[in-house]
């Protein structure tokens, strides 16, 4: 029951919204394309959702460090 309602959710990506995407990251107050990867993911993410700017929710931010073993000299 719950995969069948969850199927039934799922839509097409919406490709005509990545120019509407692509013409707001241009417009924001960077060099054009300096986000890279960046903006690649929230053209996904706004075809993804079907709405420009995407909406991410809560952010998160992870940070890790280890000693990986390489003695000090």
């Amino acid at each position: 029951m719950l995969l069948e309602e969850t199927l039934q959710k799922i839509r097409p990506l919406d490709r005509l919204i990545e120019p509407e995407a692509q013409r707001r990251l241009d417009s924001l107050t960077k060099p054009q394309g300096s986000l890279g990867r960046l903006e690649e993911l929230a053209r996904r993410i706004s075809r993804i959702q079907g709405q420009v700017p995407p909406r991410l929710g809560q952010k998160l931010l992870f940070v890790f460090a280890a000693d990986h073993g390489i003695p000090k000299r």
